[in-house]
């Protein structure tokens, strides 16, 4: 059984700053580092760590092929990942000693992706295989429909969140997963309960997990609701965290987990991946996540 990802691939320029910039103000970073990035590259990485067979399919520029190296190294199948001419796409990150992080987004070779490399990248698919992809490559329309021809199961993070996923064959989604922000915005509600009211009537087929930050998770399942709180650890870089929950929900999940197992399992992944700086390198492996498990 093998994850498909349909997911993007970014360089990420970090800075550490003392507060988020603001208008008509230049301030002095204290750190600089370029790394490897992307909601889909990070969960790549996430799904491979946990343990998952994992087959990326993306867009990057040919003079950035060290980071497709990069992700090779980490076990991922990157026979679908490309290169062309235009600019990779690439993030500048602010990151300030709360953790907290600011980030401008640069779509780029992401954007290049076609219906005809979506379905050669399905090509040679399993029934058990799921897909997974986000919102910010091209062609997102073409990876649900395409998908679910094919009789895969979809997971679907709609991040960063835009009035175009509202347009989507939003039913081809098996598994839809949220912050609580994108749920507010995708159910026009405000309150928790007032959302899960919203899926359970809208998307009766689909199940449904909403990430809550330091509130842990909340998981919809036909008549089912499953929270789990997040563990308790110092933060210093909330990068990449949601992708690495991602990335390990999905490994356990789609291995047959049972679903509260594999939230907690996420969750623990997720803390440790904000006890250290930076995206793709904070993301833990699955030793450093039965480590921890074993000592709460």
């Amino acid at each position: 059984m093998a994850v498909i990802n349909f997911g993007s691939i970014n360089i990420d320029h970090v800075y550490q700053v003392d507060h988020f910039v603001q208008p008509g103000e230049t301030i002095a970073s204290r750190h600089y580092q370029c790394l490897l990035g992307g909601k889909g590259a990070n969960q790549s990485i996430a799904l491979a760590r946990a343990g998952s067979e994992v087959r990326h399919v993306g867009k990057i520029n040919e003079a950035d092929v060290a980071f497709k190296q990069t992700m090779i190294r980490d076990g991922i199948d990157c026979k679908h990942v490309t290169c062309t001419e235009t600019a990779s796409g690439h993030a500048i990150i602010q990151v300030t000693p709360s953790a907290e992080n600011a980030i401008v987004l640069f779509g780029g070779a992401n954007h290049e992706m076609t219906p005809k490399d979506i379905m050669f990248a399905l090509d040679t698919v399993k029934p058990a295989d799921w897909v997974l992809t986000q919102n910010e490559t091209s062609s997102i329309d073409q990876v649900l429909i395409q998908a679910k021809e094919k009789g895969l199961r979809v997971a679907f993070n709609p991040a960063p969140m835009t009035e175009s996923v509202k347009h989507l064959p939003l039913e081809c989604i098996d598994l839809l997963i949220v912050n609580e922000i994108e749920a507010e915005e995708i159910s026009g509600r405000k309150d928790l309960d007032k959302i899960e009211a919203y899926f359970r009537q809208d998307w009766p087929n689909t199940e449904v997990l909403i990430t809550l930050g330091k509130a842990g998770v909340r998981m919809l399942k036909k008549d089912k609701t499953i929270d789990v709180p997040a563990f308790e650890v110092d933060a210093v870089d909330t990068t990449a965290a949601g992708d690495t929950f991602i990335g390990y929900f999905l490994s356990a999940y789609s291995a047959h987990t049972d679903s509260k197992t594999a939230l907690i399992r996420a969750c623990a992944a997720s803390a440790l991946a904000v006890m250290k700086i930076g995206a793709a390198q904070s993301i833990p492996n699955k030793e450093d996540v039965n480590r921890f498990l074993a000592k709460q």
